[in-house]
């Protein structure tokens, strides 16, 4: 429970979260080298799309890492569908995005509702 507390709280300081949103759900997942190409075989090229490709390897394909924790957020394709927008609204620096489009790191990715009703995800690299 500790864990969780202090993980909730170092996002927040680290994305600068607005007090008024509304976490729905967090996990963690490492973006394997499966997770760098789409079902069809093409190679992703976008933070956002690794990271859909890796919700869709682990609900729809069962294919999930190890590492990979489950959630029910992007158990819904609907959802993993609108996963670019999410991140376009929400938060991961540069260099998270260098590190998931070149490497197969481990993150954790918050979805959150914002006061106006809208999701989105922030992405944070874990420590190896």
């Amino acid at each position: 429970m500790h864990r969780i507390f202090w993980l909730i709280a170092i996002l927040l300081l680290a994305v600068q979260v607005r007090a008024e949103d509304t976490l729905i759900e967090t996990y963690t997942a490492r973006l394997s080298s499966q997770d760098h190409f789409s079902s069809t075989g093409a190679r992703l090229t976008t933070a956002a799309a690794i990271i859909r490709q890796d919700r869709a390897n682990y609900h729809k394909f069962g294919k999930a890492d190890a590492e990979d924790d489950g959630d029910s957020f992007f158990a819904n394709a609907a959802n993993r569908e609108a996963l670019e927008k999410m991140l376009e609204r929400g938060r991961a620096s540069k260099a998270v995005v260098r590190a998931i489009v070149n490497g197969t790191p481990r993150v954790t990715v918050s979805i959150w509702r914002g006061a106006g009703g809208s999701t989105y995800v922030t992405v944070l690299l874990l420590e190896e």
